[in-house]
C-alpha cells in the first residue's frame, strides 16, 4: 500500500510541546510484518519520557511514539502465513503508534476477540499486561497474599488492582487523594492509603497486623519506593516497575537482608522480547479475563491524533484515572 498518513513526529528530545502531526508515507511492512490501520493507540507514561530523551530507550530521529495499537490489519508482509488482511488485531509496535497506520512483527500481533472493542484492546495491552507479568511471573503471587499497589489510581495501577484481585490477593490501594482512592475501591481494592496525609509505611503495617505486606507494585519512585521498602514482610517481593514521580530512589540495601525480601525489577518491554510465547500466554489469559469481566479497562479519556501533545501533558501530570487513548 503506497500513501501518505499523518502521524506525531518527534524530531529531537526536548519538552512534550515540540511534537508536531505531519504527513509520512505509509510503511512497507517487511516479511515477517503486518501493517494496521491504527484504530486506537494507547498512551503511556513511558511515551512522555521517550519524547524528552529521558527513557531507557533513545531512538534516534526523526521517530513516531506509542507502542501499543489495536487496529485492522491492512497488509500481511511474505511470511506471515496465521494472520489476513481485514483481520481485527492488537499489537506492540515499539513505536510508531501515534499514526494513522504502523508496521509490527508478526510475533507481537495478537487476534482481537469480537467482543472486545478496539479502544479497550489499545488499553489494556501495555498496562494491564505490565501488571499481569509483574504479578504473576516476577512476584509469583499466590491467594491469600496482600499487595499493595501504589498510585493505584493509574493505568498500570488500576490494572494491578483488578489483576491482585483477580489472582486472589488482599490488595491495598495507596493514591494520592481520597477520590483516587474511592475509584481503586471500585475496582476492587479492599483498603486505600492517602499517602499525601498518611504514613504509608504505619499504614500498610496497621493494615497487615505489624506483618508487612506481601508483594508492592511500585510505579511511583521517590520518598513512597522508601516508605514501601520498611512495610515489606518476610520472603516479601517489592516490585519495581516505573518512577511517576520522576525520582529514582537510591534503596538501602541493608533493609533487603535484615528484612529477608526480594527487590525485583519489572521490565515488561524486555519480556516480550526475551520470552514471547509467555507473554502470548499471558496474553490469551487476559483476554479471557476481560471477556469474563474480571478485568476491565477504563478509559478515562480518548482524543484525536492532533491532540496528543495534551494527552502526554495530562498524564505527565497525573491528571488521569485509567486509560488514555488516540484514536487517529
Amino acid at each position: 500500500m503506497s500513501g501518505t498518513m499523518k502521524a506525531v513526529v518527534c524530531h529531537e528530545f526536548g519538552p512534550i510541546e515540540q511534537l508536531v502531526v505531519e504527513s509520512m508515507p505509509i510503511p512497507i511492512p517487511k516479511s515477517d510484518e503486518i501493517l494496521i490501520k491504527v484504530e486506537a493507540a494507547g498512551v503511556n507514561f513511558p511515551d512522555g519520557l521517550l519524547v524528552q530523551g529521558l527513557y531507557q530507550m533513545q531512538p534516534p530521529h526523526p521517530f513516531i511514539p506509542g507502542n501499543e495499537v489495536a487496529g485492522t490489519i491492512i497488509q500481511v508482509g511474505e511470511n506471515v502465513s496465521y494472520l489476513q488482511a481485514g483481520g481485527r488485531v492488537v499489537g506492540l509496535s515499539v513505536l510508531g503508534g501515534y499514526a494513522q497506520y504502523v508496521c509490527c512483527k508478526a510475533s507481537h500481533v495478537m487476534p482481537l476477540p469480537d467482543a472486545v472493542d478496539f479502544t479497550s484492546a489499545a488499553g489494556l495491552i501495555t498496562a494491564h499486561a505490565t501488571a499481569h507479568h509483574g504479578l504473576k511471573q516476577r512476584a509469583q503471587l499466590q491467594p491469600g497474599q496482600t499487595v499493595l499497589v501504589t498510585g493505584a489510581a493509574g493505568g498500570t495501577g488500576i490494572a494491578a488492582v483488578q489483576i491482585a484481585k483477580k489472582m486472589g490477593a488482599i490488595v491495598i490501594a495507596a493514591c494520592s487523594s481520597d477520590e483516587k482512592i474511592a475509584f481503586a475501591k471500585a475496582h476492587g481494592a479492599d483498603f486505600g492509603i492517602n499517602y499525601t496525609r498518611e504514613d504509608l509505611t504505619a499504614a500498610a503495617k496497621a493494615i497487615t497486623n505489624k506483618r508487612g505486606v506481601d508483594v508492592v507494585y511500585e510505579c511511583v519512585g521517590g520518598d513512597i519506593f522508601t516508605q514501601c521498602s520498611k512495610a515489606m514482610a518476610w520472603n516479601g517481593r517489592l516490585l519495581v516497575v516505573g518512577f511517576a514521580s520522576g525520582k529514582i530512589p537510591q534503596f538501602p540495601v541493608n533493609l533487603a537482608l535484615v528484612k529477608g525480601y526480594s527487590v525485583v525489577g519489572v521490565f515488561w518491554g524486555s519480556f516480550t522480547q526475551h520470552e514471547p510465547q509467555v507473554f502470548a500466554q499471558n496474553m490469551k489469559e487476559l483476554f479471557g479475563w476481560l471477556v469474563s469481566g474480571d478485568v476491565s479497562v477504563h478509559v478515562d479519556k480518548t482524543y484525536p491524533l492532533d491532540q496528543a501533545v495534551q494527552a502526554l501533558l495530562n498524564l505527565n501530570q497525573r491528571a488521569v484515572k485509567g486509560k488514555l487513548v488516540i484514536t487517529p
